[in-house]
């Protein structure tokens, strides 16, 4: 049965969240709030955490999995950014972005994805994981928390106790926080695709609505 704890949505109690990231350093499943919608997570070196997620989501290997990172200097360490995709990021991070990247050596090649060899990665602009992150000291590995078949994300703390409490080693109660996911961008190829318009605006990369 999953631990729950309830967080202060811009001020998260530092007790809570240090708990949090020993129990995601131990091997454990996570679910937590970001700027667009829940997200489950885990610490990217841990496979059978990441399979979890997997069956959670019902997703197979080809499911592009996303890091969640504190700051640009983490993005360029698992992705290849040249000079105008770090302009592009600069200006729309932290924010409601997940951009699609060519992965360098340093990922993990299980995290990539098996075909295209990318991988996702965002800066969220939420305290509660900020400040997972800033613990943590390192990228989460991600995906939106979005049940087989379900038209939207999981939005309430609650709600996902009761979907998914013997599945989870902690739920973050940080309050609602929405049910739009992230618009995603693919900034692997030779010019901007738009994969996915969710909550970030598109507009600001050229994409028309």
């Amino acid at each position: 049965m999953s631990q729950f704890f309830v967080l202060h949505p811009t001020h998260p109690e530092p007790r809570l969240i240090k708990r949090a990231v020993e129990i995601v350093r131990q091997g454990g499943l996570i679910a937590y709030p970001t700027d667009s919608c829940y997200a489950l997570g885990c610490h990217i070196g841990d496979k059978s955490a990441m399979e979890r997620i997997r069956r959670i989501r019902g997703v197979d290997e080809r499911h592009q999995f996303t890091l969640v990172c504190r700051d640009l200097s983490e993005i360029g360490t698992f992705a290849k950014v040249d000079n105008t995709q770090y302009r592009l990021l600069k200006a729309n991070t932290p924010g409601a972005y997940t951009f699609i990247l060519k992965a360098t050596r340093e990922l993990p090649r299980r995290l990539a994805h098996p075909k295209r060899a990318t991988i996702g990665v965002r800066v969220p602009d939420h305290a509660v994981a900020s400040a997972l992150l800033a613990e943590l000291g390192e990228p989460i590995l991600s995906s939106t928390l979005v049940l087989p078949d379900a038209d939207e994300p999981l939005n309430d703390a609650e709600a996902i106790r009761d979907a998914l409490e013997h599945q989870l080693d902690v739920i973050l109660n940080g309050g609602a926080c929405g049910i739009e996911p992230t618009t995603i961008v693919d900034l692997s190829q030779d010019v901007p695709i738009l994969v996915r318009r969710g909550k970030g605006d598109a507009a600001v990369f050229g994409f028309e609505d």
